[in-house]
């Protein structure tokens, strides 16, 4: 008969009873009970994408869906024949396919990757020439939906477009220029699209400067176009008016015109007599009037129309250019008068005389086709035949004092009859005229 003896020794570790599916029990249902251990629910199962066909529009077959539209409008720049605008542009419309349960009523906000799941009104610019949507850092959409269905869809954009302006009254012009924006594939049945608020769904960034213009009016409006082959389509407006400064073009191109113009009208106080003097000085003039002319056409488009500006630079370019014509007919006219009083005082008794035609003009300013010494002559006209056996250095000294009456008297008199006169007029025609023209120029187009 077998007894069982208990041993004294340590019991080994084999021999315990072990407890480990009791605590494996308690951690599977900590794990339960923590949310954050459980797998989401995604975005769209708890939308119900996948049960709808997201390729047609909500309430294919019944009434157009409204879709409510606001802008905010954060810079115009570049403008010209067309212009930039950066905006954020927001859908609102209701699709009661993305309604969800909740019991806050608390709204999902996405971003873009969701956009290519659902639908969302596919607005775009017309006569629009580049738009993009900002992506930075990733692209700036956001979509917002509510548990009714209600869906806020929202986007940062720059748009390029076209602008129709006018530039005839350039640079005392106003520009309007409008943004248009249109549903491309759902005409009015499908899809009625309107300004949310109004004229108020319709903002600008108040900090908005443009360093050419004025913003003068900025409004909001709508109405319809239509196209032959799919009919009539809603459309909105962003309408603007724009008045260009002044100040800067007054600066580059009329106030250096106008120095230039009168510039010019020194010449007709300078002797007639000093050739490169005033032919120096009208030549200059012409010249840089050439050179404002250039440098305006060249910082404007191309236009094949007459702008305000092209009327005043090359009005003040003709009076800068006639004054070189007055001289021109100052100079002709008090040469042919010399000659002609030059000829006069010719006698057979000019050849006795070596003196040449340039030494000859350079004493009394007469053109001579012939060697002839005027004072000599002069001096032999007056004191007669007695005094013709001097010796010629008694006729050399007192020559210039006769000289000189006999010009006060005769020859002085045809040229300041043919010369005085014209530059006279001049002093008081050329201003007069110029003055009345600014005063016609800048009421019309002002």
């Amino acid at each position: 008969m077998l007894s069982y003896t208990p041993s004294h020794h340590p019991p080994n570790s084999n021999h315990l009873p072990s407890y480990r599916p009791a605590c494996d029990k308690q951690q599977f249902k900590a794990r339960k009970l923590d949310s954050t251990k459980v797998p989401p629910v995604k975005s769209e199962q708890l939308l119900h994408i996948e049960n709808h066909d997201f390729a047609m529009r909500p309430g294919f077959g019944g009434s157009p869906i409204p879709v409510g539209t606001d802008v905010q409008v954060e810079s115009i720049d570049k403008i010209s024949e067309d212009f930039t605008m950066t905006l954020y542009l927001r859908h609102y419309w209701k699709d009661e396919r993305l309604s969800f349960p909740s019991t806050r009523n608390r709204s999902m906000t996405f971003d873009g990757r969701l956009i290519k799941k659902i639908w969302v009104p596919d607005t775009f610019f017309v006569h629009s020439k580049r738009s993009f949507i900002h992506d930075t850092t990733m692209e700036n959409i956001m979509l917002c939906i509510y548990p009714d269905g209600n869906v806020l869809f929202s986007l940062w954009i720059t748009v390029s477009a076209m602008c129709f302006t006018d530039f005839s009254r350039f640079p005392l012009d106003t520009q309007n220029c409008s943004l248009e924006l249109e549903s491309y594939a759902y005409n009015e049945e499908d899809l009625m699209l309107y300004w949310k608020h109004g004229n108020e769904s319709l903002s600008l960034d108040e900090h908005i400067s443009l360093s050419q213009f004025f913003i003068e009016e900025f409004s909001a409006s709508s109405g319809l176009a239509f196209y032959s082959s799919t009919g009539w389509y809603n459309r909105l407006f962003i309408n603007f008016a724009l008045r260009r400064h002044i100040f800067f073009f007054f600066l580059q191109s009329y106030f250096p015109s106008m120095l230039m113009v009168m510039l010019s009208w020194v010449s007709f106080w300078i002797d007639r007599r000093a050739v490169p003097a005033r032919l120096s000085l009208g030549i200059t003039t012409v010249l840089t009037m050439s050179t404002i002319i250039t440098g305006v056409s060249a910082s404007m488009p191309q236009v094949s129309y007459i702008k305000a500006v092209d009327v005043y630079l090359w009005i003040s370019f003709l009076f800068v250019f006639l004054s070189v014509i007055e001289y021109a007919a100052v100079n002709y006219l008090t040469t042919t008068a010399e000659d002609y009083s030059c000829n006069n005082m010719r006698s057979p008794v000019a050849g006795l005389y070596n003196i040449d035609a340039m030494q000859a003009m350079a004493f009394d300013g007469c053109h001579h086709d012939t060697d002839i010494d005027l004072a000599t002559l002069s001096v032999l006209l007056e004191e007669g035949p007695a005094r013709e056996r001097a010796p010629s250095i008694t006729h050399l000294d007192e020559g210039p004092l006769k000289r000189k009456r006999f010009l006060k008297g005769t020859v002085g008199r045809i040229i300041l009859q043919n010369n005085h006169i014209i530059d006279t007029y001049s002093r008081i025609v050329f201003p007069a005229i110029y003055i009345v023209f600014n005063f016609f120029c800048w009421g019309l187009y002002i």
